[in-house]
């Protein structure tokens, strides 16, 4: 190796030429970092918009787009408004906890008066919110709740039983906050006399504890509460504190669904607020409604499925009638439904073979909500206005890439934030028909460096598989591509429930990568098989109780049609990828060892009995109701076919998918003598990162490629 670069180097020289290309020095030292716009958000008179800015937060017009000044001056981390935004909630400093949760250093400026009060005198909070009169923030401290009077700065303790590792008060446990998608797990209600909040009593989950080597001459422990497969949960229970009394009631679910509270969510009623509850297998939920003045539930309605519901996405937005929207999948795709304030369904308000993404809003002078679809294909997501009553529907961005936005609070306009797989971020400001007022900011320069470096775009394409699916896909080809020569192939994917790598959208992470081994000499590719999100629930759900089954099988089959092109060399075929992605390379080098020449699995799930019960149970049911599917699509249990070169990497303090997972595999792999490589980064999560940890992690698997596909 080092006498080809050698004579590649003294050929340039004599030719006088210098090679461009994406290197990992560029990658990680932010050569080619773009720009973005931070913390935009609409003011409540539809006319400005507030942004994130070295210097403060500034004040900008949407009409000239102008700006008009900072609204509070100094540097912070993220802000929120009051309803009346009479005042505003500045995080100063934080210190991550896990995936949603942190620790943070808060103060409370009132806009009017100036006056700056530091939140819980200036010590660490989670989760803090205005009350929606402005006159109180409610947050958690050492697992209780309180709240502050902002007038008086009296400080009221709502629970005194909070402690860690046993009860936790108005916020999810580590569960619930890497599976529901949030950490905070209370709310006021719309009259701010009282708060509704989630109560768990986390003391008989058992406890993992993981060694933290630092620099100590003994390692100290990380013990938390991970519930996996099978194991027990938290047992939560949902309290009501009246402001007025300063007592706290227990709410009974005992007549609905309660294994789960996934959410609490403010209505536009005062004195109600509504639960989601659900069962433990998660094929059926409650939606509650719970009385404040008296402490009364009334159900309004169950969600059902034969399979499983996500918890996540656009799942319950309220009107200001008190009518909501609630996302469903029940006709095949997930979709917006209408009902009145009592539970009963009004309508669907969207149809199609599309999906619901995200949902902006509702504009009640027009009737029309404003949401975020694949309508224009499941590669791209594109943003309508869709009139709740007749269902009229206006496409308002580009028809092409990952298109997202912000309103201002009359839709009057919009920020379109844009991309697609050969143009980075560009911020438009938009009027409410999708008209362009202005360009606000773009990654041209990001761009330019990319392209004078041979930077190469995805092209997109489908590949069938066994079940007949045409298989959304990307490949990557050198810039001169010879279709007369064989290349060996590198393939990455992820492949989790739902999830989604193939998309016509701006990739800063690994497509930068991706690009240095394409100048290498590789063909790049990455295939979104069965079980993957945005094709409808059909095709994300036949994996249901086999996890890892269809993937692998559609993988493999991928795999083989890939190389069965006339310019792929089928004898090189490698595979990457990380967490659910790790878990599909391992068993691509074990199931799939006569195909798959190199592996590198980061942060692998190599046993399902592993991973956490919220996750896992949704699509497998519990280990002791579904053995099988558990232990015939581990790694484990194939670890004596294993043939290629094998590469596992995975950070030793992984809160995530535990290091016990890679242990597991090593032994099998040991017991059964395979040979294989091994890295293990000390004290990193699962994102594996700090200091030059990325940089060295990405030399190593690019030298494991070069060396071994």
């Amino acid at each position: 190796m080092k006498k080809i670069l050698l004579t590649l180097t003294i050929a340039a020289a004599f030719q006088n030429i210098t090679a461009q290309e994406i290197t990992l020095d560029k990658i990680y030292s932010g050569y080619y970092r773009g720009k973005g716009i931070a913390g935009i958000t609409s003011m409540k008179n539809g006319e400005n918009y507030l942004v994130i800015e070295q210097a403060g937060i500034a004040k900008y017009s949407y009409k000239t787009s102008q700006k008009e000044g900072n609204i509070v001056d100094g540097q912070f981390e993220s802000y929120e408004f009051s309803d009346d935004e009479s005042k505003i909630l500045l995080l100063k400093e934080s210190q991550p906890i896990y995936r949603h949760s942190f620790l943070g250093k808060f103060d409370v400026k009132d806009l009017k008066s100036g006056k700056v009060i530091s939140l819980n005198d200036g010590k660490p909070v989670q989760e803090p919110r205005f009350s929606p009169d402005a006159t109180k923030v409610a947050f958690i401290a050492d697992n209780n709740l309180f709240y502050q009077d902002l007038n008086s700065g009296k400080i009221t303790q709502i629970t005194t039983d909070g402690k860690k590792n046993s009860i936790i008060n108005g916020l999810g446990d580590w569960v619930y906050e890497e599976e529901f998608g949030h950490a905070r797990q209370y709310e006021w209600t719309k009259n701010s006399d009282a708060v509704v909040f989630v109560k768990s009593d986390e003391s008989e989950v058992p406890e993992i504890y993981i060694p933290i080597y630092g620099k100590s001459l003994y390692p100290t422990e990380m013990r938390y509460k991970y519930p996996k497969a099978g194991e027990k949960n938290s047992v939560v229970s949902a309290q009501l504190y009246r402001l007025d009394s300063g007592k706290t009631i227990p709410l009974n679910l005992s007549s609905f669904k309660n294994y789960y509270i996934p959410n609490v969510f403010q209505t536009a009623k005062a004195d109600e607020i509504v639960l989601i509850t659900s069962d433990r297998i998660q094929n059926a939920a409650d939606i509650l409604k719970v009385n404040t003045k008296t402490g009364a539930v009334q159900k309004l309605f169950t969600e059902t499925d034969e399979k499983w519901i996500d918890m996540d996405g656009p799942t319950l937005e309220f009107l200001e009638d008190d009518s909501f929207l609630w996302g469903s999948e029940r006709d095949g795709h997930r979709h917006l439904y209408w009902y009145d304030k009592d539970g009963k369904l009004k309508k669907q308000v969207t149809k199609g073979n599309w999906e619901v993404t995200d949902y902006y809003g509702y504009n009640p002078k027009s009737k029309e909500i404003y949401v975020q679809t694949t309508e224009k294909g499941s590669i791209n997501k594109v943003i309508s206005k869709v009139n709740i009553e007749n269902g009229k529907s206006q496409l308002i961005s580009s028809t092409e890439g990952n298109n997202a936005a912000n309103f201002s609070k009359n839709y009057n306009y919009f920020i379109e934030t844009s991309s697609t797989a050969a143009r980075p971020f560009t911020y438009v400001l938009k009027d409410g028909n999708g008209k362009m007022v202005k360009e606000l900011q773009n990654n041209n320069d990001q761009l330019k460096k990319l392209q004078a470096d041979n930077f190469v775009v995805k092209e997109f394409i489908t590949i069938p598989n066994s079940a007949g699916d045409q298989m959304n896909a990307w490949i990557m080809k050198p810039k001169n591509f010879d279709p007369n020569k064989k290349y060996p192939l590198f393939m990455y994917q992820y492949s989790g429930p739902g999830s989604q790598q193939v998309a016509n959208s701006w990739d800063n992470g690994n497509a930068l990568w991706f690009n240095h081994l394409v100048q290498k000499g590789y063909i790049v590719a990455c295939v979104d098989g069965r079980g993957t999100g945005y094709k409808g629930a059909q095709f994300k759900k036949v994996t249901y109780m086999n996890l890892g089954k269809y993937e692998i099988d559609d993988q493999i089959t991928a795999a083989k049609w890939l190389g069965n092109q006339s310019y792929i060399d089928k004898s090189r075929i490698g595979m990457f990828g990380w967490s659910y992605g790790g878990y599909m390379t391992s068993l691509a080098m074990t199931k799939g060892a006569d195909v798959f020449k190199a592996g590198i699995a980061v942060a692998p799930v190599t046993n399902w009995r592993y991973y956490d019960t919220v996750y896992t149970e949704r699509f497998m049911r519990t280990p002791q109701e579904n053995a099988d599917g558990y232990d015939k699509n581990s790694p484990t249990e194939y670890a004596k076919l294993l043939k290629g070169k094998f590469l596992m990497i995975h950070g030793t303090a992984d809160d995530n998918v535990h290091f016990q997972n890679s242990m597991e595999f090593s032994e099998a792999l040991i017991q059964n003598k395979k040979q294989f490589e091994f890295m293990a980064y000390p004290d990193k999560n699962h994102s594996i990162y700090g200091g030059n940890t990325r940089s060295q992690l990405y030399q190593k698997m690019t030298d494991f490629i070069l060396q071994n596909l």
